[in-house]
Protein backbone atom coordinates (compact mmCIF):
# COMPACT_ATOMS: atom_id res chain seq x y z
CA UNK A 1 0.00 0.00 0.00
CA UNK A 2 1.52 3.43 -1.11
CA UNK A 3 1.60 6.42 1.87
CA UNK A 4 -1.42 7.90 -0.61
CA UNK A 5 -3.73 5.45 -0.24
CA UNK A 6 -3.37 5.80 3.21
CA UNK A 7 -3.41 9.50 3.45
CA UNK A 8 -6.74 9.08 1.16
CA UNK A 9 -8.46 6.57 3.75
CA UNK A 10 -7.54 9.56 6.65
CA UNK A 11 -8.95 12.32 4.43
CA UNK A 12 -12.09 10.51 4.14
CA UNK A 13 -12.43 9.45 7.76
CA UNK A 14 -12.00 12.88 9.06
CA UNK A 15 -14.42 14.33 6.71
CA UNK A 16 -17.36 11.01 7.01
CA UNK A 17 -16.82 12.45 11.23
CA UNK A 18 -17.50 16.07 10.02
CA UNK A 19 -13.67 17.55 10.32
CA UNK A 20 -11.63 18.60 7.63
CA UNK A 21 -8.09 17.36 6.66
CA UNK A 22 -6.37 19.92 5.26
CA UNK A 23 -2.79 19.08 3.39
CA UNK A 24 -0.19 21.42 5.23
CA UNK A 25 2.89 22.95 3.60
CA UNK A 26 5.38 24.89 5.11
CA UNK A 27 7.87 26.53 2.76
CA UNK A 28 11.35 26.92 4.30
CA UNK A 29 10.58 24.67 7.32
CA UNK A 30 11.27 21.22 6.42
CA UNK A 31 9.85 18.56 8.48
CA UNK A 32 6.70 19.68 9.41
CA UNK A 33 3.89 17.20 9.25
CA UNK A 34 1.82 16.30 6.39
CA UNK A 35 -2.44 16.65 7.40
CA UNK A 36 -3.67 19.34 10.14
CA UNK A 37 -7.09 17.49 10.72
CA UNK A 38 -9.63 20.06 12.65
CA UNK A 39 -12.60 19.23 13.74
CA UNK A 40 -15.41 21.70 15.65
CA UNK A 41 -14.99 23.17 18.89
CA UNK A 42 -10.65 23.84 18.67
CA UNK A 43 -9.82 20.37 18.16
CA UNK A 44 -6.74 19.61 15.94
CA UNK A 45 -3.72 17.95 15.15
CA UNK A 46 -0.79 17.02 12.92
CA UNK A 47 -0.96 13.80 10.89
CA UNK A 48 2.16 12.26 9.22
CA UNK A 49 0.84 10.04 7.06
CA UNK A 50 3.52 7.33 6.08
CA UNK A 51 3.33 4.15 3.57
CA UNK A 52 3.01 0.60 6.31
CA UNK A 53 6.47 0.11 8.45
CA UNK A 54 7.76 3.22 6.92
CA UNK A 55 9.20 5.06 9.72
CA UNK A 56 9.61 9.13 9.85
CA UNK A 57 13.30 10.93 9.39
CA UNK A 58 15.07 12.60 11.94
CA UNK A 59 14.14 15.95 10.91
CA UNK A 60 10.58 14.84 10.60
CA UNK A 61 10.60 13.41 14.38
CA UNK A 62 12.29 16.46 15.72
CA UNK A 63 9.72 18.48 14.31
CA UNK A 64 6.70 16.47 15.81
CA UNK A 65 9.13 17.03 18.98
CA UNK A 66 9.06 20.76 18.85
CA UNK A 67 5.04 21.03 18.17
CA UNK A 68 4.68 18.52 21.31
CA UNK A 69 6.25 20.93 23.57
CA UNK A 70 4.17 23.52 22.13
CA UNK A 71 1.06 21.89 23.37
CA UNK A 72 0.05 20.13 19.60
CA UNK A 73 -0.90 16.50 19.32
CA UNK A 74 0.77 14.93 16.75
CA UNK A 75 0.67 11.33 15.47
CA UNK A 76 2.31 9.49 12.89
CA UNK A 77 0.04 6.70 10.62
CA UNK A 78 1.62 3.82 8.49
CA UNK A 79 -1.12 1.69 8.70
CA UNK A 80 -5.12 2.24 7.81
CA UNK A 81 -6.12 0.77 11.02
CA UNK A 82 -4.77 2.99 13.16
CA UNK A 83 -7.22 6.02 11.57
CA UNK A 84 -10.56 5.48 13.95
CA UNK A 85 -8.20 5.27 16.83
CA UNK A 86 -6.20 8.50 15.86
CA UNK A 87 -9.60 10.12 15.00
CA UNK A 88 -11.38 9.14 17.84
CA UNK A 89 -8.25 10.25 20.64
CA UNK A 90 -8.38 13.65 18.73
CA UNK A 91 -12.68 13.83 19.06
CA UNK A 92 -12.13 13.05 22.89
CA UNK A 93 -9.58 16.16 23.43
Amino acid sequence: MREKEVEKRLVNEVKKRGGKCIKFVSPGFDGMPDRLVLFPNGRLAFVEVKRPGEKPSELQISRHEMLRRLGFRVYVIDDPGQIGGVIDEILSA
